[in-house]
């Protein structure tokens, strides 16, 4: 039976990336969204099987700046409510807290390269539970307050909030699982100037890559998988 991924993307250099081909293993087709072309008003926000909101250069509460966020907040909130299954990225994961009413604001620091994020309890009970002991890629300055009836799921030194759920049905995370090499090569030679104003080395984190990224691509692969399998089992608890 095939079914349908809804992703909405911000940017056509933050995508899928691996976690494309983890979709198609379940047997998803997937349809992009482009917010900043197309009209999410025109979406069913119930229609779709699966929806993934990826990340993006602005912040969530940029809504005067980027109004189209507004659309796909109330879009969001029309999904959560319905209890249809939604997948996070960075701003999406922010974009997810604020269609559930908390604060999205900026953080202590800009986080950027691979960073250990620290499963909590529940987290520990979760598929998140594959990144335990893995760096994930960092790329944020945002955060959010943890939105009521959720579950927190990781957290870091820098970030309280790296991943929260509801169910097995909702999934928000911070960091970027989803990034290839190919992908973070692209980020690292279009971000030179904000490399630059943080005091950081892109021939590092290139390093960085080589030490962490397999692992990285590994422990992704094992928690999508995992939690698109706990979709099928049609529990919304």
């Amino acid at each position: 039976m095939t079914r349908t991924a809804l992703v909405l993307r911000h940017d056509r250099s933050i995508h899928l990336g691996n976690l494309e081909p983890v979709l198609r293993e379940y047997g998803y087709d997937v349809r992009t969204v482009d917010t900043h072309d197309d009209d999410v008003r025109a979406v069913d926000p119930a229609e779709a099987d699966l929806v993934i909101v990826l990340g993006g250069e602005m912040g969530a509460y940029e809504t005067e700046q980027f109004p189209a966020l507004l659309h796909e907040i109330r879009f969001l909130k029309h999904r959560l409510d319905a209890r249809r299954p939604v997948f996070g990225v960075c701003l999406g994961a922010q974009l997810m807290a604020s269609a559930l009413g908390s604060a999205v604001y900026r953080g202590p620091s800009n986080e950027i390269g691979y960073r250990e994020v620290v499963p909590t309890t529940a987290g520990a009970d979760s598929p998140v539970r594959h990144l335990t002991g893995v760096p994930v890629m960092e790329w944020h300055s945002d955060t959010f307050d943890l939105p009521p009836g959720v579950s927190r799921l990781a957290g870091s030194s820098q970030y309280g909030n790296e991943a929260f759920g509801i169910g097995n049905w909702a999934l928000a995370v911070q960091f970027h699982p989803e990034v290839t090499d190919e992908m973070h090569e692209d980020w690292l030679r279009s971000s030179a100037t904000e490399l630059e104003k943080e005091g950081l080395d892109a021939e590092e984190l290139r390093r960085d890559r080589e030490r962490y990224s397999a692992g990285m691509q590994e422990a992704s692969r094992l928690m999508f998988s995992e939690w698109l399998a706990g979709l099928d089992s049609k529990k919304t608890a």
